[in-house]
Formats: structure tokens, C-alpha cells, sequence
């Protein structure tokens, strides 16, 4: 696992020294929602079965921008809480490709990979000599995410947009003993205000 982290974070200051010659051009907030959910499984229940709210704060730039495609880079930092199992705090980077229609409208794809820092909502409990339990101060554990959205947006004349994204999330090692890998199914909200350029 902690292996796993420092290559992470070797590969996050690799990236950030890339996007060095890029400047941001946006910030973005979302509100999200989230659940426990194979890949693709059911999309319909993030509609229709319990919230589990949350929000992402942004920023990003461009690769490479042409009048109708877009590569790009996003940085995000969120927190979101499932009830009953746990707290997360993410930051994370998302390479994506972005196909521009008419009238401000586009779709696009990304795939990404961070830091994942979880936080058990339940009570922890460490058995002592004498047979008792003493309450454990949990302070969470270190995990890495991965992420895979499909998103939609709407670019307005002020360069103002929205955005609806859907994302499958998977954190690891989650419980090593019986559930290695956890996957979440998310849907994310939001608006993109742009970085006016001096």
C-alpha cells in the first residue's frame, strides 16, 4: 500500500511538472451523490435510492484546443459521506477528451487516479489484556482511487458552464481481508466559471 502511495504522489508531481508551461483556465464546484454499485450496475438508483451528498472544488487546463475537440487536464478536491460505512476526502487528476457541438453543447470522457483518505463512521473498538474494549481513535486510513466519467455540458456566450458527469469509482485496498476493492457509482453537478486571462 505504501508503495502504491508514493508512486501515486511521484506520478501527481510528474504531471503537475508537465502542466508547468499550462496555465488553468477554469475553477469548478459540483455537488455529488453517490453509492456502493458494480460498474454500470444501476445508474437509475443514484435517482432514486438513498443520497449520500457530497461536493468536488476545481480547476484545469488544456492540452491541446481545437474548434472541435478538447484535451484536457482536471485537479479536483472533494469529500463525500456514505452513510454507514464511511467519510472520503479526494484529490485526484483526471486526463480527458472532450467533443465540442453546436451551439455550446458537449460530451466527453475521463479517466483519472489519486488519493483517497477514508474515514469509518462507525465506532472502532481495540480488545484489551483483560478482556475489555477500549473506543480506537480512527483517524482514517490512506487508499487509492481510480475514476472513469461520462459527462455533459453546456458552454454559455460568457464562457460560464455546466456540467452533469457520471463517474465509477474504485477504492483500494478497501478491507484486505474479504473486500479488497470497492466500487462506487457517483453523479456529479455542477458549474465552471472561467480564469480571465490579463
Amino acid at each position: 500500500m505504501k508503495k502504491a502511495i508514493i508512486t501515486l504522489v511521484i506520478s501527481c508531481l510528474f504531471f503537475g511538472a508537465l502542466a508547468q508551461k499550462h496555465k488553468l483556465d477554469h475553477y469548478s464546484l459540483a455537488f455529488t451523490t453517490l453509492h456502493t454499485a458494480f460498474p454500470f450496475s444501476s445508474f437509475s438508483n443514484l435517482f432514486t435510492s438513498e443520497f449520500h451528498p457530497g461536493f468536488e472544488l476545481g480547476t484545469g487546463f488544456n492540452w491541446k484546443n481545437k474548434a472541435k475537440h478538447d484535451w484536457f487536464q482536471d485537479f479536483k478536491f472533494g469529500y463525500s459521506y456514505h452513510r454507514w460505512v464511511q467519510h472520503s476526502i479526494v484529490l485526484y487528476s483526471e486526463f480527458g477528451y472532450r467533443y465540442k457541438f453546436q451551439k455550446g453543447f458537449s460530451a466527453e470522457t475521463k479517466m483519472g487516479a489519486g488519493y483517497l483518505h477514508a474515514i469509518p463512521t462507525g465506532k472502532v473498538f481495540k480488545l484489551q489484556e483483560d478482556g475489555s474494549y477500549k473506543k480506537k481513535t480512527n483517524l482514517g486510513r490512506p487508499q487509492v482511487m481510480a475514476s472513469f466519467d461520462l459527462g455533459l455540458g453546456k458552454k454559455f456566450t460568457s464562457g460560464f458552464s455546466i456540467f452533469l458527469d457520471y463517474q465509477q469509482r474504485l477504492q483500494f485496498p478497501f478491507i484486505k481481508s474479504y473486500v479488497p476493492l470497492l466500487p462506487s457509482d457517483m453523479i456529479i453537478i455542477g458549474a465552471s466559471i472561467p480564469i480571465r486571462k490579463k
